[in-house]
């Protein structure tokens, strides 16, 4: 029974008791320290010095700074010629000089019409037209002013009409000094004192019928655009031109000659 109680796997040391516990104690000791887990890394590290030879790192060097080199300056030559002025470089004022007085002009025409714009608002406008003397006892009928009322792009155009007007009234007025003249001439036995008679009337009546009826309405017509205006213009300048056609034939005893 004595071979079954034996321990094979016992220290043999163990069971002595006469045995020396400080020669057990140092082995297991030395084992303990001969074992570590990171001996390859120690080792690794330990062994690359003896491996690979330490080298001596260079020196440092100082950054290659070049040289500071003045710039290269080309020496003329020659002498430049002497300047010339050239007869296209000469700039002529006397466009802009006009331009500048009808922009002065324009401007001093809105400031005017401004004035007048702001005079309207707290006067009355005053008739203007026809232009008579103060001491005649029959004052203007009618306020024009065309720089004013009408609008710029249609100023020309009534402008037109007014000359036009002014010439119908100066051939009336012609009319009568020749209804005179062949008056005179005639000595009243061939109807010379009808064509002066006449002529005087169509003066007095056709000169301010033609400003009421066809320059007014063209004149309304452009003020405030109106078309009512605008076909009685039509209409009574076409009969003004019929008439007038009449008169440059200018029948015997008609008034016209």
């Amino acid at each position: 029974m004595s071979g079954f109680d034996s321990n094979p796997f016992a220290d043999p040391s163990g069971s002595n008791p006469f045995g020396d516990p400080a020669a057990g104690g140092s082995a297991t000791q030395q084992v303990i320290d001969e074992y570590n887990p990171f001996s390859r890394t120690t080792d690794a590290t330990k062994k690359a010095p003896e491996s690979a030879p330490r080298t001596a790192l260079p020196p440092p060097q100082r950054p290659f700074i070049p040289p500071v080199s003045q710039p290269a300056i080309m020496q003329p030559t020659e002498a430049p010629p002497a300047y010339s002025a050239h007869p296209g470089q000469a700039v002529d004022t006397s466009d802009l000089q006009k331009r500048q007085e009808e922009l002065e002009r324009k401007a001093a025409e809105l400031q005017r019409k401004e004035q007048d714009m702001r005079n309207m608002q707290y006067n009355n406008r005053q008739n203007n037209w026809p232009p008579l003397p103060k001491w005649c006892p029959v004052g203007p009928c009618f306020y024009q002013d065309i720089s004013l009322d009408i609008p710029g792009e249609f100023q020309r155009i009534v402008r037109f009409l007014y000359y036009l007007w002014m010439f119908h009234a100066a051939t009336l007025f012609l009319n009568i000094l020749g209804g005179l003249a062949y008056f005179i001439a005639d000595g009243g036995s061939s109807g010379g004192g009808v064509t002066f008679g006449l002529a005087i009337l169509y003066f007095v009546l056709f000169t301010p019928c033609s400003f009421v009826c066809w320059f007014r309405p063209i004149y309304k017509a452009f003020s405030y655009d109106s078309s009512f205006s605008f076909m009685l213009f039509f209409f009574v300048f076409f009969c003004q031109f019929l008439v007038s056609m009449f008169e440059a034939l200018g029948p015997k005893s008609s008034g016209f000659w």
